[in-house]
């Protein structure tokens, strides 16, 4: 096996493991299911590891070399009309092929999927094109976030409090793991063509504007769409007695997830062709490289949709719903947080990011650190929802206070700090969130009567919520340190030529890989 992508199936297996464990203890100590239940469960687990390691490491070879070389195409354009239109089609184009918000697309029932899916496509490709424009202008992130997310909270009060939490989910879905290669390898691309001192910290921010036009999108979609409109029938496991009845529920439901992944990606892979045939910007080496990346990540989105929505999602809302369902319902909040702990210590993208910013750092803020902070916080978003869930609680009272904190602190960090930390919200909310949190707390709110709409949705926003505030307070604790050692910070140059690094490195193992 190629050594490149049995680490990533190892990455994949990690990010997967805690929760595959945490529901056999459920399953044997508070709710008992069916061993016909348990296989499919297995066997979707089994599916999604295999097809996160061929995904990412698809991403990685194809969607990084793409989003670098763009961005630094960008960079040498001198038409802004041209710019923005490149942003937009990128941004839309990378987004429909984003698994997390297939995800999310099929869970939510008073919008057509594709109608959702173009939606925030829309709104990532707009944003898009004005987090370059920021870039190639120099526009203070912190000024410009203060003013578009005074935008969503000013507008979410004019909007169906039905739409509230599927707006903000969408903004943390659409940074997942097909968008984020991209974008952040496109913000490199810009930074390097610049070469200022301020080149690097305006290299982040990127992934963070390309999460609010998703929120507001939707938002203006909820003006349209009534979710009395269409009843939500939960995801059920099929019923199984052999091993025969397995094998068969999960190849009879691969076809629809064969010809969407394949539409899905054809656009991107003409993006790449036809930047290929004008630019000449990759040798032959690489070409084949890329195209190799195309085919894992095709085989990695057909095996990850799959195994999701036939084994693992319906397990996680049949545990909601059944814990939810008894006198000891409460348990609902202690087991979401030990859930939400395991979850972000295990995925794959935060590891890579606590890294670049120790390196970043040069040490001062630890890797260690980071995990626990980012464990911690992502602990109490989950158990916040879990709360939402049993009680109604208004999605408001949590996304208005913590945002303003955010923004606040904003202020009084260091400029690097403000766009790693907004970059870091889709991070966080990674595949993990979307294909057990969100049927976790769709079965539960079914049991307990809820609102699906306003209690169940929700989760995946405030997991992308918390990393605004903790890698900011990460990033006053970095410059305090340094205020005591009599140290300046490290140089935005220097910055760069660490990320520079880390993209150089990634290539040459990619390249051992093959």
């Amino acid at each position: 096996m190629n050594q490149k992508l049995k680490e990533k199936i190892l990455e994949s297996l990690s990010a997967v493991l805690p929760i595959t464990g945490i529901v056999l203890l459920l399953s044997i100590l508070l709710v008992p299911v069916d061993l016909g239940t348990m296989v499919m469960f297995l066997v979707g687990a089994i599916m999604l590891v295999i097809g996160m390691g061929f995904f990412q490491l698809g991403a990685e070879m194809s969607m990084t070399p793409l989003g670098e070389g763009i961005g630094v195409q960008i960079s040498k354009a001198r038409h802004i009309s041209l710019i923005v239109l490149i942003g937009f089609s990128m941004g839309a184009i990378i987004t429909i092929s984003e698994p997390d918000l297939q995800v999310l697309a099929e869970q939510v029932p008073s919008v057509p999927n594709l109608t959702l899916i173009l939606t925030v496509a829309v709104g990532v490709g707009m944003f898009l094109a004005v987090a370059i424009i920021r870039i190639l202008f120099q526009i203070n992130l912190s000024t410009i976030l203060i003013g578009l997310y005074a935008v969503l909270i000013v507008a979410s009060f004019f909007v169906s409090r039905d739409f509230l939490a599927v707006a903000f989910d969408s903004g943390g879905v659409t940074t997942g793991p097909m968008t984020v290669p991209f974008i952040m390898a496109m913000g490199v691309g810009l930074a390097s063509v610049r070469g200022d001192r301020n080149a690097s910290s305006d290299s982040f921010g990127l992934v963070a504007l390309s999460s609010v036009g998703p929120i507001l999108a939707v938002l203006i979609l909820g003006m349209f769409f009534s979710p009395s409109e269409a009843a939500y029938s939960a995801a059920e496991v099929a019923h199984v007695q052999t091993t025969r009845d397995v094998v068969k529920e999960f190849l009879f439901s691969m076809p629809p997830y064969v010809r969407e992944v394949l539409i899905s990606l054809i656009p991107v892979a003409g993006v790449f062709i036809l930047f290929q045939v004008l630019t000449h910007r990759y040798p032959r080496r690489q070409v084949k490289r890329v195209t190799v990346g195309f085919a894992y990540t095709y085989i990695g989105l057909v095996l990850f949709l799959c195994g999701v929505n036939v084994g693992f999602a319906p397990v996680g809302a049949l545990l909601g719903n059944e814990i939810a369902a008894e006198a000891w319902k409460w348990l609902l909040v202690p087991i979401g947080m030990l859930i939400g702990y395991y979850i972000v210590k295990a995925e794959p993208a935060i590891q890579v990011l606590n890294r670049q910013v120790e390196g970043v750092t040069n040490g001062s803020v630890s890797a260690k650190s980071m995990n626990l902070c980012m464990s911690l916080g992502v602990s109490a978003s989950v158990g916040l929802s879990m709360i939402r869930v049993l009680t109604g609680l208004p999605i408001h009272w949590i996304i208005i206070p913590g945002y303003l904190a955010a923004l606040i602190l904003s202020r009084f960090v260091p400029k690097m700090f403000v766009g790693i930390a907004f970059d870091s919200g889709g991070v966080a909310s990674g595949p993990m969130t979307t294909t057990f949190l969100l049927p976790l707390s769709i079965g539960a709110c079914d049991a307990v009567g809820g609102n699906l709409m306003t209690d169940a949705f929700g989760v995946v926003a405030l997991v992308a919520l918390t990393p605004l505030i903790a890698i900011q307070l990460m990033g006053i604790v970095y410059q305090y340190k340094m205020k005591l050692a009599g140290t300046a910070p490290v140089q935005e140059a220097e910055a760069l030529d660490v990320m520079d690094d880390i993209i150089e490195f990634e290539e040459d193992d990619e390249d051992g890989g093959q």
